[in-house]
């Protein structure tokens, strides 16, 4: 991991790159022809990630990591709160839910901070034109564990979540993110649906 003070100049140099990328208008996916899938991209700061994909992995958002656990009945503490109402939670849901979801943050931005570290770094062993076969295992190893990770500290939170809700609780969130109805399977789970 990289010092404090890098990981500053690090974090403050990808927040500005995605601002200036994000004011600069690319082309719509639908205009790219089939030949050049990737056209543009060559621009990015980190070729492999988005600017859009950068700022969530630094917010702390979930990127649909947890969708194995959105779409089968483990409701997310985030939709939870925002749900809060509707689902009559108790004041000691309400906390559980506050707690799972500051923890998942917290463990989501450090994490991606470094899985962003580590794509940078697996760009940069490209830009030398000096990558070796050994340093690509390497640094593509060390980003999936992270990723790995991040999307487990995510599941961590639907799992906090499940435990305390009713099974009324449960179906009416369901419900109101629209993954209930004829897509259902006997064990819960759901066929459609978005997770953010």
């Amino acid at each position: 991991m990289l010092p404090k003070e890098s990981r500053t100049w690090l974090t403050a140099f990808l927040a500005l790159t995605v601002l200036l990328v994000g004011c600069e208008t690319a082309p719509a996916p639908a205009a790219r022809s089939p030949a050049q899938p990737y056209a543009g991209l060559e621009q990015r700061p980190i070729k492999a990630l988005a600017p859009e994909r950068v700022a969530d992995l630094l917010a702390g958002r979930g990127a649909s990591y947890a969708l194995a656990a959105e779409l089968n009945s483990y409701p997310g503490p985030r939709h939870v709160l925002d749900l809060a109402a509707e689902l009559a939670l108790t004041s000691e849901q309400r906390r559980t839910a506050e707690g799972a979801y500051g923890t998942m943050e917290a463990e989501a931005r450090q994490l991606g901070q470094k899985l962003v570290e580590q794509e940078a770094a697996l760009d940069r062993a490209f830009v030398g034109g000096a990558a070796t076969a050994d340093e690509v295992a390497r640094l593509a190893d060390e980003s999936a564990a992270t990723e790995g990770q991040l999307r487990a500290a995510h599941l961590r939170a639907h799992l906090a979540l499940k435990a305390v809700l009713t099974p009324e609780q449960v179906a009416r969130y369901d419900r109101l993110r629209g993954y209930a109805g004829d897509t259902a399977s006997p064990g819960g789970g759901h066929g459609t649906g978005g997770h953010r």
